[in-house]
């Protein structure tokens, strides 16, 4: 009995994670780059070796949070091979809540023209993609007030 309330009380105690990322290969990127039903959609993309990469995506995730309608998914362009290594760091980073996905393909420059042909595959990069079909994208750092006009 002690053990069961044991193994209930650290289950209501620990936070939910989602699960580690889901490869992503060259037939899931149209799906991933479709403007959504409703409101909008960030592709966040950032890589293990981005400087400014986790900063990005706290970011985004706080500006999800603060408003209603906003899909977020994170994608690294690491192999999902790297699983573990990037589910670690989305832990440790407090941003395994979000959906994330990892590159599962040979060449991923063919996965970045995918997403974004005029992409040169360079991170952080942001795609934003709007239910009327309109996307924004920016490369760099992000802050707030980018993240506002991505979304006009």
């Amino acid at each position: 009995m002690t053990r069961l309330l044991l193994v209930t009380a650290l289950a209501v105690a620990m936070p939910a994670f989602a699960a580690p990322p889901v490869a992503l290969a060259p037939t899931d990127v149209e799906a991933l780059v479709a403007p959504p039903a409703k409101g909008v959609r960030i592709v966040a993309l950032w890589a293990l070796d981005c400087a400014y990469c986790e900063e990005n995506l706290s970011a985004l995730a706080t500006w999800q949070r603060q408003h209603a309608g906003v899909d977020l998914v994170f994608v690294a362009t690491d192999s999902i091979g790297q699983r573990d290594v990037l589910s670690a760091r989305l832990r440790a980073a407090r941003l395994d809540t979000v959906p994330s996905r990892a590159y599962a393909d040979a060449t991923p420059d063919r996965i970045n023209y995918l997403i974004d042909a005029s992409w040169g595959g360079e991170t952080p990069r942001t795609l934003v993609i709007h239910a009327n079909g309109t996307r924004k994208a920016f490369s760099g750092a992000l802050n707030a007030e980018r993240i506002a006009s991505l979304m006009d």
